[in-house]
């Protein structure tokens, strides 16, 4: 793997970018279809990916001017630590605090983090055993849960180790428990949204939101499941979600196995394959988590199929040219197809999962069960 150019291509593109656009209270999300950037609020979902990758970096590249930098674009976030009309705080804080925390030990990133849990932990409602996802669209979804709020447990279960107080993790685990009665169909692909009735705890339904239709595997939603179950599993050592993310492993690599540089269409099912949009941010959240998930699980494949897509997206067809991209790192993701929303376009959260990747290749000895 080329890391030390893609480090340096990071740092370009970086450096670039705060020189034209200092602001750290709007955090880079995306593109507009006619090159515009897109900038967000600290209220947005992606808004902690940015200083996430600028953490990232800081540890990638080991130069003096990133921790700086990277605490200017978290800092600015701080008032999400109280925000409960949101499961998404483990995006928010845990990748931008939390990866400061890691760097710094900052007392103050600590104290972030711990109102984080406890706020998102409002959100958990014990006749279903789950966090809620969303609160849009109450008139088609009584109680949703997304594939996507695993990555935001890693928050529960962060303040169960700095505090020592197991409650935050038991919630953390009763959800993924709860997740993992229903996520997959027979063949192992995942449902995206689960929707139950919060008075009983019935499942109503399993349908998609981002995917191509409710029968289909969104691969963004299968790569969280990759992602998330081996989280879970790091923190909790019970096998069933050991199991369960390589169950979604095997499924996203069956089917990436059939695309020559295994870059994944938005969808494992799209209609137009092999004209559909490609999603570089599902593989790069795939491939982190596929590190991850090689140094627990037997099965020795895992590891180099996570290497052959870090070596597909280092190629110019997937990794930005320096001075361009609006200065983000991957090219050729997908947001929200059936929206019509940011497809083909760089997301800031493929940067981040494709530079945590990096940083678990180059440091894969310290993966290890928590």
């Amino acid at each position: 793997m080329p890391v030390a150019t893609i480090i340096a291509r990071a740092e370009a593109q970086y450096a670039a970018y705060l020189r034209r656009y200092p602001d750290s209270t709007q955090h880079p999300r995306s593109t507009e279809s006619d090159g515009r950037l897109v900038r967000t609020t600290s209220r947005n979902w992606t808004s902690g990916f940015f200083a996430g990758n600028l953490w990232y970096l800081a540890r990638l590249s080991g130069q003096p001017q990133w921790p700086r930098r990277a605490a200017a674009f978290t800092e600015t976030l701080d008032a999400e630590k109280n925000v409960t009309t949101t499961h998404d705080l483990g995006f928010i804080l845990n990748n931008s605090y939390g990866q400061g925390y890691a760097v710094t030990k900052n007392p103050q990133y600590r104290a972030v983090l711990l109102q984080a849990a406890a706020t998102l932990a409002k959100r958990f409602n014990p006749k279903v055993g789950a966090i809620r996802s969303w609160d849009h669209h109450a008139e088609v979804w009584s109680y949703p849960v997304i594939v996507d709020n695993l990555l935001n447990l890693e928050l529960l279960f962060a303040a169960s180790r700095l505090t020592g107080d197991t409650t935050y993790a038991h919630t953390a685990k009763t959800h993924a428990a709860t997740d993992l009665k229903y996520r997959f169909r027979a063949d192992f692909s995942t449902y995206h949204v689960l929707n139950f009735d919060p008075a009983t705890g019935k499942l109503l339904t399993a349908v998609t939101h981002q995917g191509f239709a409710d029968n289909s595997c969104w691969a963004r939603g299968q790569a969280w499941a990759i992602y998330g179950y081996t989280m879970v599993y790091r923190e909790t050592h019970d096998p069933r979600f050991l199991t369960a993310a390589q169950h979604a492993a095997d499924y996203f690599l069956a089917q990436t196995a059939k695309i020559p540089d295994r870059i994944p269409y938005w969808d494992f099912n799209a209609p137009d394959i092999p004209k559909a949009p490609r999603d570089a941010s599902a593989a790069a959240a795939a491939a982190s988590g596929l590190l991850e998930l090689s140094k627990y699980a037997p099965k020795k494949t895992y590891y180099a199929a996570a290497t052959a897509i870090l070596t597909s997206l280092s190629t110019p067809e997937y990794l930005a040219a320096a001075g361009t991209n609006n200065y983000f790192l991957l090219k050729h993701s997908t947001g929200n197809k059936p929206s019509n929303s940011e497809i083909d376009v760089p997301l800031v959260y493929a940067d981040y999962y494709f530079l945590e990747a990096l940083w678990r290749y180059q440091n894969y000895a310290q993966l290890t069960l928590n």
